[in-house]
């Protein structure tokens, strides 16, 4: 049986006080390993980027002064002393009234200080006429314009995405500090659920929150482990539980977290070390059999079976931690503003979440559109939504036509008409 169910607020406290997450520790891994991971410690850069003076267009280097007065009807006429190619450091230097050909990529030639690009030329043999003047440094990058030598190129906390890499390459770096993964074991309970790939027996369905599950504790920075399906067995649970707790830093269940005398999990938890169950129950909808537990230092989340309920209750309690035990920031949900399409009522007593979709009206806002949640095993509900709506526990409903504001739940906004 339940304890007194705990409000919403109260189980985000209880974490909060109670789990108190933190990163778990460093790991030093290559560039092409380092795609979504968090960056350890501060990347100071000990070289200029670029590391020398380079040409922007195709053109000719030449000293800006020499091209004042060109015009398209009275062009200026320069010698062309060679060719300045990219990855070659330059041979020729550049006097008064004098140019070289250069690509874009290549340094500067000592003597020029800018160049003019090669449609505003004309050339025969080594006679460059020029038909428009340039300034000092026109169609230059000039060295340590982009990094500084000394300068934090990256910060620690940062999330390592194509460009931070680019960054880190330009660097001349191979290998990089970052933040080490939380490992997540993920679990399901329940006698009625087989793992996909296997012969569907009657009466059973497929494991679908091992795999919704795993995916978003990916998407939150953690590595996920999935420990397979476990019977409704007192001991073959804790042994697996216990597994779990050995092999993880966290550790996910859904099902048996109702008050059946098959739901077993808040029971076992509890017993398998301090400080055990923290949290058995909490006043919101979908969501409310959800268990929070901490075995030593490790934490515990025990989802419904319910693949909605199991879904929203990680995004809005156990993604915030892995996230923070990853190194990253614990992020709310986006959230954009919209009219309710139609009255959104409350569970009494319950904080409850409705799942709606977007459509854009004709004055290119929004509007949010209930979901239909379906019966307790609907796995679509989630798919279809783009968001949520909260609604308080002291508040009876939203009216249709009140502006409300929708969590996105895939950080996107959808563009339905």
């Amino acid at each position: 049986m339940f304890r007194r169910l705990m409000t919403f607020d109260e189980a985000k406290k209880v974490i909060s006080e109670q789990l108190k997450p933190e990163a778990l520790g460093e790991e030093e891994i290559s560039l092409l390993e380092a795609h979504d991971r968090v960056l350890r410690e501060n990347v100071v850069s000990v070289l200029e980027i670029p590391p020398f003076n380079r040409s922007t267009v195709d053109g000719y280097a030449v000293k800006a002064g020499d091209t004042f007065g060109a015009e398209e009807n009275q062009p200026v006429t320069l010698s062309v002393r060679g060719v300045v190619n990219v990855g070659e450091p330059p041979n020729i230097s550049i006097g008064k009234g004098e140019a070289a050909e250069i690509v874009t990529g290549a340094p500067i030639p000592d003597g020029a200080d800018a160049v003019v690009m090669v449609e505003d030329t004309d050339r025969e043999d080594v006679e460059l006429r020029v038909y428009r003047a340039i300034t000092k440094d026109e169609n230059v990058m000039k060295k340590g314009t982009d990094i500084k030598k000394g300068e934090t190129a990256l910060k620690a906390g940062q999330v390592l995405s194509a460009s931070e890499i680019g960054v880190l390459a330009a660097l001349g770096l191979t290998k990089i500090k970052v933040f080490t993964l939380p490992i997540v074991a993920v679990l399901s309970t329940g006698g009625e659920i087989t793992e996909p790939g296997k012969e569907l027996p009657a009466g059973k369905i497929y494991d679908i929150n091992a795999y919704s599950l795993s995916t978003a504790v990916r998407e939150s920075g953690g590595k996920p482990v999935y420990l397979g399906v476990v019977p409704d067995d007192k001991a073959e649970l804790r042994k697996a539980l216990e597994n779990a707790l050995a092999s993880a830093d966290l550790v996910l269940t859904s099902g048996g977290v109702s008050v059946g005398p098959r739901d077993l999990t808040p029971q076992i938890v509890d017993s398998l070390g301090k400080l055990g169950v923290l949290v058995s129950g909490i006043a919101v909808k979908p969501g409310k059999p959800t268990t929070i537990a901490l075995v030593g230092r490790k934490p515990v989340f025990s989802l419904p079976g319910h693949p909605t309920s199991a879904l929203l209750m990680f995004h809005l309690l156990a993604r915030p931690v892995i996230q923070i035990m990853s190194g990253r920031t614990a992020t709310e949900a986006k959230t954009v503003k919209a009219l309710a399409a139609a009255r959104m009522f409350s569970a009494k007593g319950r904080r409850t979440f409705v799942m709606v979709k977007l459509k854009r009206n004709k004055l290119a806002g929004f509007v949010a559109e209930p979901v239909e949640t379906g019966a307790s095993g609907a796995i679509t509900t989630l798919a279809k939504a783009d968001g949520y709506v909260e609604v308080p526990e002291n508040q009876q409903f939203i009216d249709a036509g009140e502006e409300v504001d929708v969590a996105l739940l895939k950080g996107a906004v959808c563009t339905r008409v």
